[in-house]
């Protein structure tokens, strides 16, 4: 009777073995957790290389006309960093690098009167600028939108070249974009900014260069 009990009991080199099964499952879900960790944090430095590296067009060749990427509105007016894209866009201009605009944005608030692009178009034309030198594009609500728009409005208008301006850690993106759509000798027109926080935008950017690359491999 006894011996029949023991058998029925746990056998203690069974609780061995399923220790050792659990902490083998730990140690392996450790490293796993390491690996994933490491090759983030690989790939995170890989990407803000490449968002460093990006650099305005050298020598910049006249093109047929300049695509300011939007940026939000505040209100009425142009952001603070939105502005900065359209003086330099306007410093370009005024070299002759391009003869006309597209100014390219949506709505970001139900509640705003303009679009990004109508606001930078309002911004362009008290700068100057002869409202038939600007076209809209108020539809797109990211970059790739942006560009991909832009490109429907330079085929209808028979442009054929373009330079994209935008601030220098956008533009890496910005041109791998333009090259998937296979835009014409794509050039960039990049300004720093003086009154965005990089570290906020810079981290902001390595999650949507993460994002444009997995749609580009996935989709």
């Amino acid at each position: 009777m006894d011996w029949y009990v023991y058998q029925r009991g746990s056998s203690p080199i069974r609780k061995v073995s399923r220790k050792g099964r659990r902490s083998r499952m730990k140690r392996n879900l450790l490293i796993v957790l390491v690996v994933c960790i490491a090759a983030g944090l690989l790939w995170c430095a890989s990407v803000f290389g490449r968002i460093n590296s990006a650099a305005t067009t050298n020598p910049m060749q006249e093109a047929d006309v300049g695509i300011i990427l939007g940026m939000a509105m505040w209100g009425d007016k142009p952001s603070p960093g939105l502005q900065e894209r359209l003086d330099y866009g306007l410093e370009l201009y005024r070299e002759g690098k391009f003869p006309r605009f597209i100014v390219s944005g949506g709505l970001d608030r139900a509640d705003y009167k303009y679009t990004e692009a109508e606001g930078m178009k309002n911004y362009l034309v008290e700068q100057g600028v002869p409202e038939n030198a600007i076209i809209l594009e108020d539809k797109s609500t990211s970059t790739y939108e942006n560009l991909r728009f832009s490109q429907k409005l330079m085929k209808a208008k028979e442009l054929n070249t373009a330079v994209i301006i935008t601030h220098t850690f956008h533009g890496q993106r910005a041109l791998e974009i333009a090259r998937e759509l296979n835009y014409n000798r794509p050039e960039l027109g990049l300004t720093d900014s003086q009154v965005m926080s990089m570290l906020k935008y810079k981290t902001r950017e390595i999650l949507a260069y993460t994002k444009w690359k997995m749609q580009q491999l996935f989709l």
